[in-house]
């Protein structure tokens, strides 16, 4: 063979080898939009400081709901499956390289000739060894991090739920034990309002129809009175379901105040909930995943490359002679699985797992806006219902003020006493809404921070994607 023949073939063999080493290699990660705005919309102005997003319930500055929370993340059953979920998705991904090592297996059996004159123990080892070319080694660790991807994200969407559902359900709790306390007041000035009008009555003064009115008043309050305790019972079976318990802590049912808040709501920066958002991150975790079914999917597409070897001993037992012949054989080399009739298929299935990808990658992105848009709404919801809460508080007070007056009026004689139970019943309504008021503010400040993926993780548990 001539110098310029065999730099001829040295230089194919070359580029031969480049081209495979280059097919080797999944196909890089597609990008993905993760552009938002630079600021909030409708962030507080001005500025101000919020408590961080691993501890916002401290906003209510209410020792028993941090403790109810901190008995939620160690007790709730709902927590502990999704953080069994994260260490099997985990175990799976230590071991992603393992389908790409060699695998041996030794095998022993017996046979007999048909004429039952001879048998033959075999006995083998037999060694194999994939190489994961193509891609398939890549698309399957990306599959297998994807999976740890999501359960830890998955994870953390529980926690932040838990969180979110166990402050919502304590301050419905205490609304609707200090709004039983009003409708029991309700019904006690109902009570009065109608032995007055019945005195009223027997002196020929009220007219019976003023006194109709006043049963149905109070037929009404007591009716109000057993369905705020009704809720009262329901806030509390909730809040026991949350914390894995059969029943309530009789101190729940007890008299006590809906948790004031304390801070004015100031989140992080909205690139922020790319890291705190699990919605997001598992929106990302499905990027991965498609994206290494794709690439598992050009894998089969191409030769499936492997070394294969066998070592096969085989002992002839002859019948009625005590004596055995062993025979061995060993063969070792390449191994070739190349799709032919069905490369159509394979074709056909790598290309919808593109489409599939570009699929993932377009829901990221609504992952993200719809984020974004959720927190934007909740921001706005917050401030509507802070207005709204002063607005209302003002009103209480002024109620209460022309309460006081009328009482004070009754006093001098200047007034009859129904007018102190009229405006004092006027007083309790106006009491009533700002417990309203109060609630759904404090609730809309829960949703916020359930928007923005705020939870703690436990200490020295990073993200799956960091391991």
């Amino acid at each position: 063979m001539s110098g310029m023949t065999r730099r001829f073939h040295t230089a194919t063999l070359a580029a031969l080898l480049a081209a495979l080493l280059a097919g080797c290699a999944a196909q890089p990660l597609p990008t993905l939009d993760r552009s938002l705005p630079a600021a909030w919309r409708h962030a507080p102005s001005p500025a101000a400081s919020a408590p961080d997003l691993k501890g916002w319930w401290h906003g209510f500055n209410d020792p028993a709901l941090d403790a109810l929370v901190d008995q939620a993340l160690a007790e709730n059953l709902g927590l502990k499956a999704a953080a069994e979920r994260l260490l099997a998705a985990r175990v799976l991904r230590a071991h992603a390289r393992d389908a790409y090592l060699p695998y041996l297996r030794a095998h022993v059996d017996n046979e007999f000739a048909p004429s039952a004159s001879a048998s033959y123990l075999v006995s083998s080892f037999d060694a194999l060894w994939e190489l994961g070319l193509f891609g398939k080694r890549e698309g399957t660790k990306r599959l297998l991090q994807a999976e740890a991807v999501d359960a830890d994200a998955g994870q953390d969407g529980a926690r932040v739920s838990l969180i979110a559902e166990v402050v919502a359900d304590y301050l419905m709790l205490g609304a609707a034990r200090e709004r039983l306390a009003l409708l029991s007041r309700l019904r006690g000035l109902d009570e009065q309002q109608l032995a007055l009008l019945k005195v009223r009555e027997g002196l020929g003064l009220a007219p019976a129809q003023e006194l109709a009115e006043a049963e149905s008043a109070l037929a009404r309050a007591q009716a109000s009175e057993a369905s705020g305790q009704q809720q009262v019972d329901a806030m509390a079976g909730q809040l026991a379901v949350l914390l894995g318990r059969d029943a309530p802590d009789a101190a729940w049912l007890g008299s006590a105040r809906l948790a004031r808040l304390t801070v004015t709501a100031m989140p992080e920066a909205p690139a922020e909930l790319l890291r705190t958002r699990p919605e997001i991150r598992r929106a990302e975790a499905a990027v991965l995943a498609a994206a290494g079914a794709a690439d598992l999917a050009r894998a089969d597409r191409l030769p499936a490359v492997g070394i294969g070897g066998s070592i096969h001993w085989s002992t002839n037992v002859t019948r009625n002679v005590r004596r055995a012949s062993t025979f061995e054989i060993e063969s070792i080399g390449p191994l070739l699985d190349i799709p032919l009739f069905d490369w159509g298929l394979r074709r056909a299935r790598a290309q919808s797992k593109s489409h599939l990808l570009n699929a993932a990658v377009i829901e990221y992105r609504e992952a993200v806006l719809r984020g974004y848009i959720e927190v934007e709404t909740a921001l706005g919801t917050l401030q509507r219902d802070t207005l709204r809460e002063a607005r209302i508080e003002q009103a209480a007070q002024a109620q209460q003020r022309g309460a006081d007056v009328t009482a004070h009026r009754v006093q001098l004689q200047l007034a009859s006493p129904l007018a102190t139970s009229a405006a004092a019943l006027a007083a309790t309504d106006a009491e009533l809404a700002l417990v309203d008021a109060r609630a759904e503010r404090s609730l809309s400040y829960v949703a916020l921070y359930k928007a923005l993926g705020g939870a703690p993780r436990p200490s020295g548990d990073a993200p799956a994607a960091a391991r």
